[in-house]
């Protein structure tokens, strides 16, 4: 395996991993999102498997002993399994996310006591960057979920949203909804619920200019159009329309 770097953002990395084993023969990448400040934030560990080669990838840019903030979406593997390895590296790294995530488990799986977050509470990691946190719980998973929107370039760093198979380009400007749903009719990934589609909503209000996802190719466009149809999905699967 291999971790790819691409910038798809002024300052965000991708920093991608595919692996061709899950889901034959498309495969199925891993992406992790550097966010380069005064203070380097990464949103997503990585599972504890790939943690030399993101942190070999992650050398490339910066310092790994320079990083300062790790969050992500939710708990899970591949979300936060390296975790406390990025800890033992970076010495003034914290682990950020909202009140339900901390109280529940990371006040106890992290290595040192995490930040808690409040819903629309802004991490201000510098000059430049400015990443609000937004609680969306059991969107798209667990009851600890929530997502980051970097506003100085419109990054919505959308975690498990619009998932899908394959190992595309990193920035794309076509269709991700489409397969999107097709990655969702084959996993049932989604903790699918009557409010799923209205808080895929709220986050179209912010009207993202890019939206980085963990498994896809991240997007530049119409973000908000881009969620809506996701929204309109969720409903449709669960019979709001």
């Amino acid at each position: 395996m291999e971790t790819k770097i691409a910038e798809i953002a002024d300052g965000i990395f991708r920093l991608s991993t595919y692996v061709a084993d899950i889901a034959p023969p498309a495969g199925f990448v891993f992406n992790q999102f550097l966010i380069l400040d005064e203070e380097p934030l990464l949103f997503h560990s990585g599972p504890r498997r790939m943690f030399p080669l993101v942190r070999a990838a992650m050398a490339k840019i910066m310092p790994p002993e320079s990083l300062r903030w790790i969050t992500f979406g939710h708990i899970e593997a591949d979300e936060c399994g390296a975790m406390n390895d990025w800890l033992a590296v970076a010495p003034r790294a914290e682990v950020a996310h909202g009140r339900t995530a901390c109280f529940v488990s990371l006040n106890d799986l992290a290595d040192r006591p995490p930040r808690v977050l409040a819903d629309g509470e802004v991490i201000d990691i510098g000059r430049a960057k400015r990443l609000r946190y937004l609680d969306t719980p059991h969107v798209p998973h667990g009851w600890e979920a929530g997502l980051f929107y970097e506003e100085s370039t419109g990054t919505l760093l959308c975690g498990d949203l619009f998932t899908q198979l394959g190992n595309g380009p990193a920035l794309t400007t076509g269709d991700i909804v489409g397969p999107a749903i097709a990655g969702e009719d084959m996993f049932h990934a989604s903790s699918l619920h009557p409010s799923s589609a209205a808080t895929v909503r709220r986050l179209a209000e912010l009207k993202p200019s890019r939206l980085a996802l963990m498994h896809g190719p991240s997007f530049a466009g119409d973000g908000a159009a881009a969620l809506q149809a996701l929204a309109e999905d969720y409903d449709r699967r669960v019979g709001n329309i």
